[in-house]
């Protein structure tokens, strides 16, 4: 009568886990928006942790705190006076040259598509992209009377936005203090019979996550600054811009380089209207991404993430349709997470009666998957190994 009892428990625990998680899930729902500045915050506490770590060593973790805050707030501070302006006269060179884009496609693009494969004109009907722009450009009129116009039409959301740029330090800055001692909180808080299970998962996910995160941003960083230099050596006038986007977005595979191509071949064709800056372009994204894949990717990220392409385009388009942008901001991390407990879970199937076939005197068969036995030759018995598999006694 033990056993029954003790597989009713069982189960019982795991719907208890079950509702919690979906409970926990359903409060990260709904305060999506207002989570926004806490968890940039503590991703900011996570990266800058381990130099936290080291420096405490020498000295006491307030002091280590408070030093590399002020590291971090000089570099970002010079970043943005430098950086800033810079993009705004980029992206106001790159508005300057959109309509000749526009008027490229229309002339020369659109007619060698429809020469070419058949494509009907109303595809690429670029008419109503123009009167879009147009109206979009009339009401804008400039950064600064963008951000008016932000003002005037919603006073409490530039007040709340500013309200949580203001928070994510001061946020950061708290739980990188007390990183230590919440994470010893909430390790003291899991349950005996499941915590060395769920700290070496965790340690598993702290690898994978480190990888990701520190790893993946140095790549967007080094790939954004070879782009934007390359292709401004090549004479493209928004080739930064086009490097910055590119970028950016290099964390989805190929869509960066997709994009940086198709951007920069329009503008080398409309700025100089020849085939060696078009070759000159290729030749730029060509060695980025022999950069990207056979040194910056191996030596920054490694194959520790063991994400699939197609997994990396599923989960950013699953997070932002469900959370917005926290979505999108947390969707790797959260993807390279699911990742370590699907690994678990497959070891543990993979070793339990459900994957093998037991017998009525409870022996696990193993399905065969070596060569069959010579003729006659006598069937081996099973291990111990075998009979119990790596989870057996568990």
């Amino acid at each position: 009568m033990s056993e029954p009892r003790g597989g009713v428990r069982g189960l019982d625990l795991r719907w208890q886990w079950l509702i919690l998680l979906l409970v926990i899930g359903t409060v990260v729902y709904l305060l999506a928006p207002v989570l926004m500045p806490f968890v940039v915050a503590a991703l900011f506490a996570y990266l800058a942790d381990p130099v936290v770590d080291r420096m405490e060593r020498w000295m006491g973790r307030p002091l280590a705190v408070s030093l590399v805050f002020l590291v971090m707030t000089v570099v970002l501070t010079g970043i943005a006076l430098v950086l800033v302006p810079y993009i705004e006269r980029q992206i106001s060179s790159f508005l300057l040259q959109l309509p000749e884009w526009i008027d490229w496609v229309q002339g020369h693009a659109r007619p060698w598509l429809e020469t070419r494969f058949g494509i009907s004109p109303e595809v690429l009907d670029t008419q109503r992209l123009v009167g879009a722009l147009q109206a979009n450009w009339k009401q804008a009129g400039g950064l600064a009377a963008t951000a008016l116009a932000g003002v005037s039409k919603s006073g409490m959301a530039v007040v709340g936005w500013l309200l949580n740029l203001v928070l994510i330090p001061v946020v950061a800055f708290y739980l990188l203090r007390d990183w230590d001692v919440m994470i010893g909180h909430i390790r003291s808080l899991i349950p005996r019979s499941v915590e060395p299970v769920i700290s070496r998962l965790a340690r598993e996910s702290d690898t994978v996550l480190g990888a990701f995160l520190r790893g993946q941003l140095s790549v967007m960083v080094a790939l954004g600054v070879y782009y934007g230099v390359a292709l401004w050596l090549v004479g493209v006038d928004v080739g930064p811009l086009i490097g910055m986007i590119a970028g950016l977005i290099s964390f989805v595979p190929y869509l960066g380089a997709i994009t940086g191509v198709i951007m920069g071949v329009i503008a080398a064709v409309v700025q100089f209207q020849d085939w060696a800056h078009v070759l000159l372009v290729l030749g730029v994204f060509g060695i980025g991404q022999l950069l990207e894949g056979y040194v910056l990717v191996p030596r920054l990220v490694g194959d520790k993430i063991g994400l699939h392409p197609v997994a990396v385009i599923f989960a950013v388009l699953a997070g932002g349709e469900l959370f917005g942008f926290l979505g999108v901001l947390l969707a790797l991390p959260v993807a390279s997470v699911v990742m370590v407990l699907l690994r678990y879970a497959h070891a543990r199937y993979t070793s339990s009666e459900l994957y093998g076939t037991p017998t009525a005197s409870g022996t696990l068969l193993v399905p065969e998957v070596a060569a069959p036995s010579p003729p006659h030759a006598p069937d081996a018995a099973p291990s111990t190994a075998d009979r119990d598999g790596p989870g057996g006694a568990a």
